[in-house]
């Protein structure tokens, strides 16, 4: 977390050379576990942008995803938003070499995510879900990492996008949360019940049409749009993280205990997935 945050900056789009630094060491912690390691290199802007991709399980059949963007808004530490999820990526990661799954499942770290970038086609999870769309590739689920470190017990520490949604989920940040679209409640539920099962952490979930502000606000909406089914898993960034795209958005402020227990979640929910019609 402190290698992103602070020794890597800046990595945002106007600094290409920093972003390719961060690829370069994403890449090499990669190489640490027991993956397929292997880059998605794509032309945008005047400049090669770099998705690193993590395999296991077998070469064919369909794929489990699991993606979390490296850059940063700006020159910004982007601890929660979103290290936070590259760091669970590679703990994930981790975690599957120890134990192969029976399907494929590939990690993805994207290059680019976040403002001017977002919903152009230089997002790193666009050209990934196009390229797997052009190919045909058979894909059972989508996990997106979207800022999975800032908890607070503290009550009114939790807002959400619409006021009518605060009588129905908790007043408190303590929770994960599973996000989708209308069309993704089966899978919705499969990861719930899955995290729920797998640590003493609260999650709780949301599905909602995509015009609901913050339901499509990350990289697991370029797989709806290549019809793959998708959700995000996240703290709910700025509803709960009110150092949101500023620079107090550091890696001191961040709950390392209930993060791992987001990637057990995770993890727990690719193996609950990997085991479905077999």
């Amino acid at each position: 977390m402190r290698r992103l945050s602070e020794t890597l900056r800046p990595r945002d789009f106007g600094h290409p050379a920093g972003l390719d630094r961060v690829a370069d060491y994403v890449h090499s912690q990669a190489r640490t576990t027991k993956g397929r390691v292997s880059e998605q290199r794509y032309e945008w802007n005047g400049h090669t942008w770099r998705n690193i991709l993590i395999r296991f399980g077998p070469a064919q059949g369909e794929r489990i995803i699991v993606g979390a963007h490296y850059d940063a808004f700006g020159d910004l530490p982007g601890a929660d938003d979103n290290a936070s999820g590259v760091a669970g990526l590679l703990e994930l990661a981790r975690m599957l070499g120890e134990d192969p799954p029976k399907v494929p499942v590939e990690l993805v770290a994207y290059a680019l995510e976040e403002p001017p970038v977002f919903r152009t086609e230089g997002m790193g999870s666009v050209q990934h879900a196009r390229e797997l769309r052009r190919r045909n590739v058979a894909v059972r689920a989508m996990l997106c990492l979207e800022m999975i470190g800032f908890f607070s017990d503290q009550e009114g520490s939790q807002q959400y996008p619409l006021a009518a949604l605060g009588a129905v989920y908790p007043p408190k940040g303590e929770f994960i949360a599973v996000v989708g679209d209308l069309g993704s409640i089966p899978l919705v539920r499969r990861v719930k019940a899955a995290m729920q099962g797998a640590t003493p952490l609260p999650v709780e979930s949301l599905t909602a049409h995509r015009s609901v502000p913050g339901v499509d606000y990350s990289d697991h909406f370029p797989y709806w749009d290549a019809g793959y089914p998708a959700v995000m898993i996240t703290d709910t960034a700025d509803n709960r993280n009110f150092a949101y795209h500023t620079r107090e958005d550091t890696a001191d402020r961040l709950d390392y205990r209930r993060m791992a227990q987001v990637v057990q979640g995770v993890y727990a929910a690719v193996v609950a997935l990997a085991w479905e019609g077999r």
